[in-house]
């Protein structure tokens, strides 16, 4: 028998009746998308800001027929825009005014490079540089003139985590692509404008193709989102498949040469260390980066440093399986995408973190390696090969991890691709593992598309079901996104180089999901999502381990405002008894555990000064009860001050124990310029009894380079732990210039 609360009955009851008067919003026509054409220029514009005025914009016709995609769905954009572009055989330049009848209420809210622009007056757009309909580059910026870019590619499908000094990525969406090119913004009377100067060596491009291309702005003070080639509800930017085209490019192979040194020095102190004492470093190395064609690059890395990386989140384990943290250094997180194969967060082939981290978060030097990766014609390439260094002290030997990926894209959404995946030890020849797997996905129209995977490893041990796949079929359209899938993971199964959230397992999954607007267009509403999903996981024994039913609407507000009201159904199987508390005080017996929760989530507009978000899951766990409630505070003061406190806390109330188990975090920031920030990381974990600060100073210049200080402090139990300071300039020399 499930458990079910009185506050499980009340938001299932309360979500229900207000969809039933929602009404479905009209469909845009897909059919037709927009073009327009780049102007070749000898005469170049200033790149100042100043459009209006300037003369070579002139003589350029202007477009920018822009349509809502919020709040109201398939109208005309309530401000005008004005977007010019053109080019030279070195340089891609782009214009755009934004007209605002009320430019005194722009909204800005962070003033460093790739902030996001979600809640803030914003111009972004995407270049699909292949014109495959799959893979592009975003670029953006608001009135502060914030440098914003980011690679797509599988049309943003991935696991993806939208802000680059929170967290990583994995396929889909990279917001740590940093590319050198210069924007400038001028506020007015009139509004605002931009001008984007993008040198044609920083993209990627088959020379004679016309460019896939698209549009967004953001007008904060109606929380208006208005595209160029309007996008069905659901859909955004990343949906190259549905962009417009950019006619009148003709651009020649550019060169494409760029060295990029760094220079490092470090003080360390273990306390743990039998001797402890202050340890001093120095080291050098760099990056080349080198285009083989316009559409292939070579990348070489010698002693690679990722110093400037922010630390990880801290995570509490309150179940039997692994946690998982996103890859955050640059160098791993360009064309990561193009690397990533599997079921990301769950059945990752290939997780970079697994290269220079060891298993218990030892960190592994990384001598240097080499990436080769692009496109030549419709097929994706990627050969990368990483050499580490010995850890004699933690039993870790040198290693060789080599990834070879190719994939070819066929017209229509579809695709198929390899992958070889090796981990080689360079002391002993009976210490190595390897990961073969085949993918695809085909695409059912502009709506639906099935995808998949098979692979299997080996290793030097005796397996057997050393396999797995995966299974998928996705159809988003006219308000709809439905999704099925399957997914299996073999006894033997084991990805040296990969990550696995739990071992050996089968697991259906399924979501239905609507988007309901309100028919009318005066409503406060802006949408609601009733949906359900499940996931369930079953052993070979078929034994289910865990089962979780959601069943939830979101109510999502014109003003920025959003509630999720939920009830889930969990099964939880234990096969062995563990210590769910981590401290041995707290087992839950082996059995089938079926339970309900309640889930309540509220989010305030992130657009104004002060904003809050509050997550409270209260339900039955393990035999007993568990009370998980998150809550987040956020204030920015202008452009400058960004300040965040997280307190989540979980409570659980079993049989055999209670215990309590929470996590305060605390983010600060603060913009000199838009290049110039401080950021500080401060978290208390209370099952480690562990406190970590983590502060960053860093002057950018062109693509994220610059100086960076990071200063990083830890304590156990009351007693220091560990610190270390570090100070690392790092520049790009472009030799072609």
């Amino acid at each position: 028998m499930y458990r079910i609360t009185r506050l499980t009955l009340f938001f299932s009851v309360l979500g229900m009746p207000l969809v039933i008067f929602a009404q479905n919003t009209a469909l845009i026509d897909t059919g037709e998308r927009p073009t327009a054409k780049a102007v070749a220029i000898e005469a170049l514009p200033t790149i100042d800001g100043e459009v209006l005025n300037d003369p070579v914009w002139k003589e350029i016709e202007s477009f920018g027929d822009l349509t809502q995609a919020q709040p109201n769905f398939g109208r005309p954009a309530s401000e005008k825009t004005e977007i010019r572009i053109a080019y030279t055989k070195e340089t891609f330049y782009l214009s755009v005014v934004c007209f605002d009848s009320r430019p005194e209420d722009l909204v800005v809210s962070d003033a460093r490079r790739d902030a996001d622009l979600d809640n803030t007056d914003a111009f972004l757009f995407i270049l699909d540089t292949y014109k495959d309909g799959q893979n592009g580059f975003v670029f953006g910026t608001n009135s502060l003139a914030v440098e914003y870019d980011a690679q797509v590619d599988n049309e943003g499908q991935g696991n993806f985590n939208a802000n680059r000094q929170q967290g990583g990525t994995i396929g889909g969406f990279n917001l740590n692509w940093d590319a050198a090119f210069e924007v400038k913004t001028q506020v007015g009377d009139f509004g605002w404008s931009a001008e984007f100067a993008i040198p044609v060596r920083t993209l990627r491009f088959q020379a004679g193709k016309d460019w896939g291309i698209n549009f967004r702005r953001n007008i904060r003070k109606t929380n208006e989102i208005v595209y160029w080639a309007a996008m069905p509800v659901g859909l955004d930017l990343k949906r190259l498949s549905l962009a417009g085209t950019l006619t009148g490019l003709d651009l020649p192979s550019p060169g494409n040469l760029k060295l990029i040194p760094y220079i490092l020095g470090r003080m360390d102190k273990d306390f743990t260390a039998t001797d402890p004492k202050n340890r001093f470093d120095a080291e050098v190395g760099g990056d080349v980066k080198f285009s083989v064609t316009p559409s292939l690059t070579l990348d070489l890395t010698y002693n690679t440093d990722f110093a400037q990386v922010e630390v990880d989140d801290q995570q509490v384990n309150l179940d039997r399986f692994n946690l998982f943290f996103p890859e955050k250094r640059p160098f791993f997180l360009e064309n990561a995408g193009l690397f990533s194969v599997g079921s990301p967060g769950e059945v990752d082939l290939f997780f970079s973190r697994r290269i220079g981290i060891g298993d218990n978060g030892n960190i592994v030097p990384i001598i240097g390696g080499a990436r080769l990766s692009g496109k030549l014609n419709r097929t994706n390439v990627g050969l990368l090969s990483m050499w580490t260094e010995e850890v004699s002290d933690k039993g870790i030997e040198e290693n060789n991890f080599t990834v070879a990926r190719v994939n070819h894209e066929f017209k229509g959404r579809t695709a198929l691709g390899a992958v070889f995946i090796n981990r080689e030890g360079l002391q002993s020849s009976d210490s190595y593992n390897r990961t073969f797997a085949l993918d695809g996905k085909l695409g059912l129209g502009r709506k639906a598309r099935m995808s998949g995977f098979y692979a299997r490893t080996e290793d030097p041990n005796d397996t057997i079901n050393a396999h797995s796949l995966k299974f998928q079929t996705d159809y988003n359209w006219n308000n709809w996104e439905l999704r099925a899938g399957y997914t299996e993971v073999g006894q033997g199964f084991n990805p040296e180089v990969g990550f696995l959230l739990r071992q050996s397992f089968r697991k259906p999954e399924g979501l239905v999901l609507y988007h309901l607007r309100p028919k009318n267009p005066d409503a406060k509403i802006l949408e609601y999502r009733p949906h359900i999903s499940y996931r369930g996981y079953w052993n070979f024994d078929d034994f289910q381990e865990t089962g979780f039913l959601h069943v939830d609407n979101h109510f999502e507000w014109k003003s920025g405002n959003e509630l999720h009201t939920g009830v889930n159904f969990t099964t939880e199987g234990v096969v062995e008894a563990f210590d769910i508390s981590r401290t041995g005080r707290v087992i839950v017996d082996p059995g089938v555990y079926r339970h309900a929760e309640s889930q309540l989530i509220f989010f305030t507009n992130q657009s104004n000064p002060w904003s809050v978000n509050i997550r409270s899951v209260i339900g039955g766990s393990f035999g007993g009860t568990r009370y998980q409630e998150s809550i987040t505070g956020r204030y920015r003061a202008g452009d400058k001050f960004n300040a965040d406190v997280t307190f989540l806390y979980n409570n659980f109330q079993l049989p055999n124990g209670d215990f309590t188990a929470n996590i305060l975090s605390t983010r600060l920031s603060y913009a000199f310029q838009p290049n110039i920030y401080l950021q500080g990381l401060i978290q208390h974990n209370t099952s480690d009894k562990l406190w970590a600060a983590n502060v960053r100073f860093g002057w950018l210049q062109q693509a994220n380079t610059g100086l960076f200080v990071v200063w990083n402090y830890n304590l156990q139990d009351g007693d220091p732990l560990n610190n270390s300071f570090i100070v690392k300039y790092t520049r790009i020399f472009d030799l072609v210039k």
